[in-house]
């Protein structure tokens, strides 16, 4: 670095300091009131009201179906179809209401926590990708395959559920669907088959921890003990109470990890052998390339730009881990980490990194929250959650320790939810079941804590249902095809649900383990059961794998019947073991 490139660096222009110090007074600002970090205090009552009318409801599952049909012909762009949605959604609201609403109104049935989050990471994404980081983790990941397609699968895969579990799937996506892009053009392979397959993944790892996916963030601050008691101060008489014993239900950081964990841990294999069998054809063979060649092309065009981004990215994922302390919201940090990075990298240039914002799909995910919060007022949602809540009064009765109902209920809600979230998108359908599952535990007498892991799992395993199921899916779709490689519906739903099926039928024979079989005290004993099994079948995967001269990758999805078998054998015999110990 020569003396004028310094001293141009020292040089800061009057609007900066002016710029850090309106970010630090918000900053401070956001920590001396949680409401205003939240994105606003306390707001006048809503302008909309529940609607009781059994003719709304049809109408609003009439709209909610022939938006689906729109999406899945895609006779019109999805984001269209959202929109489209949504406007009949306020029509039919504003006809059973009989109110008109303005727009701002409306507005207001928008996630913006959510806009927020995604438009800040798009613009850091958008930033680092100028520092040529994508690329160069590309040509990281090729080497470390060596040259295998598959190995690169597993190794990209497994980068991103561990990186959902620890960020967020939404962030993951974000950062790595620019290096799968790189990659699969370098490489001459088809991007589509790879960037599902790490969407799916991302899902997958996303539901491990209470950060990992949105869904999971929504039930850790809507279940936790001080949110349970609000609730209950809202309600009267005998349900306050009843609401009030629940609270030593709520969950917390530590609680995803224990519960969710586990039981994600058992799909990960299964979910690799149904990807090499479903894409067997793309994801079979090598693909030989000059390393030294790729790393002249492809490495770090400017490291100066990318230390001072990367490490701001640090501290925007540094506090995101912290939220449950801070409780800041994350929309805020990522909205605030992208107004710094700007300024910090290049304040003249705003057109490069705005490049990369996917306004379709902002405008997609802001069409669907006013569809779903519109059908939520037309009672589409109080209908599933009363049909959901009567299914489960069919099994047993509501005696305590009622074996029969608990594992009704945990099954029911477990595979509405994965369902329902694969054509609700699941941030919108977790906010709405919250209060349902309170509902069914208070009124049924069922324990709150394993109807809240349902939930969650069939949250964020049902997200993987559908293109538009989960977050995730709509940012990487929306990235793909502003690259030129647009993913459809169909060809998503052909891998995603029964990955979605797969997934949630393992999750199930967990929860029925733990949480009814071990009902009387013994789940923690079958959680280390299940682990024990999983980390054992693993390694006997590798093991047989190696004895046979494939890599860790092939090993990892060896589908010897017959080794097989003799495996989950040893599993059962050691089951049968665990449960006449326990007696």
């Amino acid at each position: 670095m020569n003396g004028t490139e310094l001293l141009r660096m020292r040089r800061r222009h009057p609007s900066q300091y002016i710029a850090m110090g309106l970010l630090a007074f918000t900053g401070t600002m956001m920590f001396t009131s949680h409401s205003i970090a939240g994105g606003g205090g306390s707001s006048s009552s809503s302008p909309f009201e529940d609607i009781d009318n059994s003719q709304a409801v049809l109408v609003g599952l009439g709209i909610l179906l022939g938006v689906y049909a729109l999406i899945i012909t895609e006779v019109v762009h999805r984001t269209l179809a959202a929109a489209v949605g949504g406007l009949l959604a306020i029509i039919a609201l504003s006809f059973y209401s009989e109110k008109s609403f303005t727009l701002g109104e409306v507005t207001t049935l928008i996630d913006w926590e959510t806009i927020g989050l995604l438009l800040g990471m798009m613009v850091m994404v958008g930033i680092l990708s100028h520092t040529g980081l994508f690329e160069w983790f590309a040509v990281q990941a090729y080497k470390r395959s060596g040259g295998s397609v598959w190995t690169l699968v597993v190794i990209l895969c497994s980068v991103t559920a561990v990186l959902s579990a620890f960020l967020d799937n939404v962030t993951t996506m974000l950062l790595l669907t620019p290096v799968t892009i790189q990659l699969a053009k370098v490489l001459d392979l088809k991007p589509i088959p790879l960037l599902i397959s790490e969407v799916l993944f991302s899902n997958i790892g996303g539901a491990a921890t209470m950060i990992g996916d949105p869904p999971n963030i929504m039930i850790g601050s809507g279940l936790s003990s001080a949110a349970i008691e609000d609730a209950a101060m809202k309600k009267e008489g005998l349900i306050q109470e009843g609401y009030l014993e629940l609270a030593s239900s709520g969950v917390t950081f530590n609680d995803f990890i224990i519960e969710m964990a586990p039981g994600i841990l058992m799909t990960i294999v299964p979910s690799f052998m149904f990807i090499k069998w479903f894409y067997a054809e793309e994801f079979s063979g090598s693909r030989v390339r000059d390393i030294a060649e790729l790393e002249s092309m492809y490495g770090i065009k400017d490291a100066a730009m990318l230390k001072v981004s990367g490490f701001i990215l640090v501290l925007v994922v540094l506090n995101f881990f912290l939220h449950p302390l801070t409780h800041i919201a994350v929309s805020w940090i990522a909205l605030v980490g992208a107004v710094v990075m700007l300024l910090a990298t290049d304040r003249h240039e705003l057109e490069k990194p705005l490049e990369h914002v996917e306004w379709t799909t902002l405008l997609f995910f802001a069409g669907l929250f006013v569809l779903v919060h519109a059908l939520q007022y037309l009672g589409v949602i109080a209908f599933i959650g009363d049909y959901v809540t009567k299914g489960i009064e069919m099994f047993g009765t509501s005696a305590d320790g009622d074996i029969v109902r608990l594992a009704a209920a945990i099954l029911i809600i477990l595979w509405v939810s994965a369902i329902a979230s694969a054509f609700i998108d699941n941030i919108p359908y977790t906010a709405t079941m919250i209060p349902v599952i309170l509902q069914i535990s208070y009124e049924l007498n069922i324990d709150l804590g394993p109807l809240i892991w349902a939930l969650a799992f069939g949250a964020c395993l049902g997200g993987n249902g559908t293109l538009i199921g989960a977050s995730a899916n709509v940012v990487t779709a929306g990235m793909s095809e502003e690259a030129g490689y647009p993913i459809s519906f169909n060809e998503f739903f052909k891998a995603g649900f029964p990955i979605m099926i797969l997934t949630t039928a393992i999750v199930s024979l967990y929860m029925m383990l733990v949480y009814v079989v071990g009902a009387d005290g013994g789940g923690d004993v079958w959680k280390l059961v299940c682990i024990g099994i999983t980390v054992f079948g693993i390694v006997a995967q590798l093991a047989r794998g190696r004895s046979k001269g494939k890599n860790f990758a092939d090993s990892l999805v060896d589908d010897d019947l017959d080794a097989l078998t003799e495996i989950a054998e040893r599993a059962v015999d050691l089951i049968k073991g665990v449960k006449s110990s326990e007696e």
